[in-house]
């Protein structure tokens, strides 16, 4: 009898992988997906870097980037995979949030959103941006799961409330994020050196960000200390590793909330005079954090936080030749259009 093909036994492979955890059997699936978006130089690539061991130097997401990360569970015993996702550009690439995120990948999938905390003018519309954004595919996902498999998309949005506890008093309160979400704020060397009442605002605009979302919030710096934190972090997305619940509220200090640890009550109410507050018209908890937080903090124009869209047009990646021949290709393009219009509308009158 012959023997199977390498073809052959990819494909068994392959559909033994399917079979792994799939289908809601209960068995433990090895390969998790993480996905790390945030703000541009925001410190994205050196927290995958280290998490990693990898000791090179970061370079500039140019779009989107992919890697992934092996851990062995023992002997004789297949690795747990991470596919370790990057977004780069800031929120100037929002489209692309989709690639990664698919009806396939959904059920093992995680957010890290790392946001500059050396800039604080920036990091609400870059939150607000990029969590919408991610939602937003994401509902539409778990909504495409359901028409195939009503069990995997009922299992999905019970585990988004794993998080917090069925007596928490703020239940009824919070939305949690539809997929596993931790919020790094990053550069604490800098942030440090902030004047205390403009870190006593972000500390607690950041606090109840997380505590609405049901995320996890923590800060790093270059510090290896910190660094190392977050690595334990990372692991339990990308590996399931456990991790000890702890909890670091004092503004003069890293913050380190795990979620579903914080409460309302212990964040207080937006940092803003009574009077102030009973001014400002809001639809919402979020809504009024977020007049609160830009009072202080008013974000920079639209043009200013707006990144290059099409990375080919960006000079920094200029080649004369491959521009030229883009430049023919586009004009080809164009002729073609207005060509094909042109026989269309011919056709429409011969008929």
């Amino acid at each position: 009898m012959p023997s199977e093909t390498l073809w052959e036994i990819a494909k068994a492979e392959v559909e033994k992988r399917g079979h792994n955890g799939s289908d809601g059997d209960g068995v433990e699936i090895g390969e998790k997906s993480v996905f790390f978006i945030g703000s541009k130089n925001g410190g994205k690539t050196t927290i995958i870097l280290r998490c990693l061991d990898r000791d090179e130097p970061p370079k500039p997401t140019l779009a989107l980037e992919y890697t992934y990360g092996r851990r062995a569970k023992g002997h004789n015993r297949p690795k747990d995979i991470a596919h370790l996702w990057e977004l780069g550009g800031g929120t100037s690439l929002l489209d692309l949030i989709s690639i990664p995120i698919t009806c396939d990948t959904l059920r093992t999938f995680s957010v890290v959103l790392v946001l500059d905390l050396s800039k604080p003018n920036d990091l609400w519309p870059t939150m607000e941006s990029l969590l919408q954004a991610t939602k937003s595919h994401v509902d539409k996902v778990i909504m495409k799961l359901g028409k195939t498999n009503s069990t995997a998309a009922s299992e999905m949005r019970q585990m988004i409330w794993s998080n917090v506890q069925k007596d928490h008093p703020d239940r009824e309160l919070i939305d949690p994020f539809p997929i596993p979400l931790v919020i790094i704020g990053s550069k604490y060397d800098i942030f440090q050196d902030f004047d205390s009442e403009k870190r006593k605002v972000i500390c607690k605009t950041l606090r109840f960000i997380a505590h609405y979302y049901g995320a996890s919030l923590m800060f790093t710096s270059k510090s290896e200390a910190l660094l190392l934190k977050i690595r334990g972090v990372i692991n339990k997305l990308a590996f399931g590793i456990d991790k000890s619940k702890s909890i670091c509220v004092d503004q003069n200090k890293p913050l380190f909330i795990t979620a579903g640890l914080d409460s309302l009550s212990h964040i207080g109410s937006p940092p803003a005079p009574d009077n102030d507050l009973g001014k400002l018209h809001a639809q919402s908890p979020m809504d009024l954090w977020k007049k609160v937080y830009e009072k202080l903090f008013p974000p920079k124009s639209i043009n200013t936080l707006k990144d290059i869209k099409d990375p080919a047009k960006d000079p920094q990646y200029a080649e004369s030749e491959v521009d030229e021949m883009r430049i023919q290709k586009d004009q080809e393009l164009e002729q073609y259009k207005r060509s094909s219009s042109k026989s269309w509308k011919q056709i429409e009158l011969d008929s």
